[in-house]
Formats: structure tokens, C-alpha cells, sequence
């Protein structure tokens, strides 16, 4: 680490999600710095290193990872490069932020989760949702036992026409992993097992569905589409999660659909002595007294400082204390055995029991 005691930060990939990254990272100047950045498209990174001040462009991920004056590595690259990367990282002694999901199936994230063990390095997943300032009320009641025994929870996002970038790597299996499932299924299931306790996943019977993307229907904003390209992921994934303690989870989540939704994310937790429920950014918390329904509203104050800024600071705090990060490799690999399994269910049209092996 540099004689300062800044931490020094890697950015690569510098599209949105890389200019999410640099936005929070460099509001935190007093803990870090962010020294250098690369992507595939240099001039992209030569546009973002003016925008925010960054030193270095390096030429390529293998010469940003390999660099002196950096410390750690934020990977926000299509899905297929995150385990190569996060490998070259660690390899080099790097600490890894890692966007979701980890790895675009269980063998890369059992390949990271492996690594990072052998490793004394921070390995963190970008689940933002878990920083938002209403899902970490509802943890905090779930941790003083306000909903008692959690027995039971529905999360989904169903999007009415949200196909992102049709013909780019998002909608090609071999690039991304998946469709929505992998995209957005994942933030869900993700915040959904982090609220309930984080049970431990046995088996999923799972099917997902491709009605709009062959047929170029559906289309979103978000991303611009290669006609020329291709859709081989699902447009429509739907699973029942069954955990060791005997729990549920039900994952709906969709890119396009013809339902009467608000396109926004939800979960219900469902509990022995309480409810809570969660959905675009407001929340409820919910229970029986004295024979009556109560309901307690939360939602985020003011002057929230946002869950993208308390995620980056989580990323730091890690490093400099030697903590394990809440969104740890184990729960990327959680996630990614677990969506494995949903397509295994799809294809196969069986129940899929989770192999933990790692």
C-alpha cells in the first residue's frame, strides 16, 4: 500500500458500471485513490481517466493487474471474464471487487470462492441491494428476532419490456450465463437469503422461459441492441428454493411479460411472529397484536448517502481490518450453485439437489 495509507484502486472495465464504481470510489479520496483503469475500448477508459482524474490507462487488464501502484481490483466486465480476471488478481495479490454475478456459472465461482480461501486477499461481490438503507432495517429486525422463525419468502422483478442490449452479450448464454435470471434473479435471490439468515440451499425445481426474445419483442432501454447478434437466454425465470432448516424461497424474476407490474424488485419475508416486506425502496414491517393487523412503514432518510457509497466504504474497511466482506466469494458461490441448478431443473424438468463440493 502506498506510504500515505491510501488504498490504491484498478478499474476495469469503464462503462457504466466501471463509472458507477469511479464515482463512489472517488467521493471516499480521504481512504483511497484510484490509480489506474483499462478497457477493451481504450478510448472509453482514456475518456474516463479525464473525467475523474486517474493517472494511468492501461493498455490492458493483464498490465493494469500487474501494476505496482495498485492494491486492489474492481472487475465490471461482461460476466465470462469475471473468474479469469479475479484469478489474474489474486494470483498477483490483488484484493477483488467483483460485479455480480460473480461467475457466469458454479464451476467459475467455485474456481474463485477456491482461490480466494487459498488466498489472503479481500474477494467481494457488488450486491449493492444489500446496502440499501430499508433492506438493512429489515435485517437488523430479523437479527432481534422480530419475525421470529422465517419460514417462508417470495422475491422477484418482473420487468414489462426490459430486454437489455438484444444481440450484445447480454443475451448470449456463452457470454453472460443467462437472461434475467442471471441478470436481475440474482440481485434477488442474493438480498432475499441474506434477509432470511442466510439458510443454507438443498435443492431447486426450477423453468425458465423464452417468449420475447426470439421474436425481438420486448425490448428495453437499457444498452444498445446488434441486430445482427443473437438471444439464446431465457426472457422469464420462475424457482422454489428448499433450505436445510425447511424454509422456501420463491425467485420470479422477468426482462418481458405481459402482467400488470410496476418493474420494480420485491420480497416478502414471511415469519412466525412477523412479516416484512420490501419493494422499490420502500418497506413494511408487519405483525399481530391484540388481535389486529400492524403494519410499521420504513423507508430511507433524506439525506441517505446511498447503498453504492456504504458498499464502496464495506470494500475498504475489509482491506485495511483483514474482515471477510458480507458479500463474501462463499455467498457468490451460493448464488451461482443456485442458479445453475434453476437451468438444470429447466432443461431436465427434475428437482436439482445443490452440490456444495467445493
Amino acid at each position: 500500500m502506498a506510504s500515505n495509507n491510501k488504498i490504491r484502486i484498478g478499474i476495469i472495465g469503464a462503462g457504466n458500471i466501471g463509472r458507477v464504481h469511479a464515482t463512489e470510489f472517488t467521493k471516499l479520496a480521504d481512504q483511497c485513490e484510484i490509480t489506474a483503469i483499462t478497457d477493451a475500448y481504450l478510448p472509453l477508459a482514456q475518456e474516463r481517466a479525464k473525467e475523474f482524474g486517474i493517472a494511468n490507462v492501461a493498455a490492458s487488464p493483464e498490465e493494469l493487474i500487474a501494476r505496482s501502484d495498485v492494491d486492489a481490483v474492481i472487475v465490471g466486465v461482461p460476466n465470462q471474464f469475471h473468474a479469469p480476471l479475479a484469478l489474474q488478481a489474486l494470483e498477483a495479490g490483488k484484493h477483488v471487487l467483483l460485479e455480480k454475478p460473480m461467475g457466469i456459472n458454479s464451476d467459475a465461482a467455485r474456481q474463485i470462492l477456491k482461490a480466494s480461501q487459498a488466498s489472503d486477499k479481500v474477494v467481494m461481490v457488488g450486491h449493492q441491494m444489500r446496502w440499501e438503507s430499508v433492506p438493512m432495517q429489515i435485517k437488523e429486525q430479523v437479527e432481534r428476532g422480530e419475525l421470529g422463525k422465517i419460514y417462508t419468502a417470495k422475491t422477484g422483478w418482473f420487468r414489462r419490456k426490459g430486454i437489455p442490449g438484444w444481440g450484445t452479450w447480454f443475451t448470449k448464454m456463452d457470454e453472460a450465463g443467462g437472461g434475467p435470471l442471471i441478470d436481475i434473479g440474482v440481485h434477488m435471490l442474493d438480498l432475499a437469503l441474506y434477509l432470511m439468515g442466510n439458510p443454507k440451499p438443498v435443492s431447486v425445481y426450477g423453468a425458465t422461459y423464452a417468449e420475447f426474445g426470439p421474436k425481438r419483442k420486448g425490448i428495453g432501454t437499457w444498452g444498445k441492441p446488434n441486430w445482427d447478434g443473437s438471444y439464446d437466454v431465457e426472457d422469464l425465470a420462475t424457482a422454489l428454493i428448499k433450505m436445510e432448516d425447511g424454509s422456501t424461497l420463491s425467485l420470479e424474476v422477468s426482462w418481458a411479460v405481459h402482467m400488470d407490474t410496476d418493474n420494480t424488485p420485491f420480497i416478502h419475508l414471511m415469519g412466525s411472529e412477523g412479516g416484512a416486506s420490501y419493494r422499490g425502496g420502500k418497506g413494511k414491517l408487519l405483525t399481530e397484536k391484540f388481535d389486529r393487523p400492524i403494519e410499521t412503514e420504513l423507508s430511507k432518510a433524506d439525506n441517505d448517502e446511498g447503498e453504492r457509497q456504504r458498499l464502496s466504504r464495506h470494500f475498504l474497511e475489509c482491506i485495511r481490518e483483514g474482515k471477510q466482506p458480507i458479500t463474501s466469494a462463499l455467498t457468490g458461490f451460493t448464488n451461482n450453485l443456485i442458479l445453475d441448478a434453476i437451468y438444470e431443473s429447466s432443461r431436465t424438468g427434475n428437482e436439482v439437489k445443490l452440490n456444495w463440493d467445493i
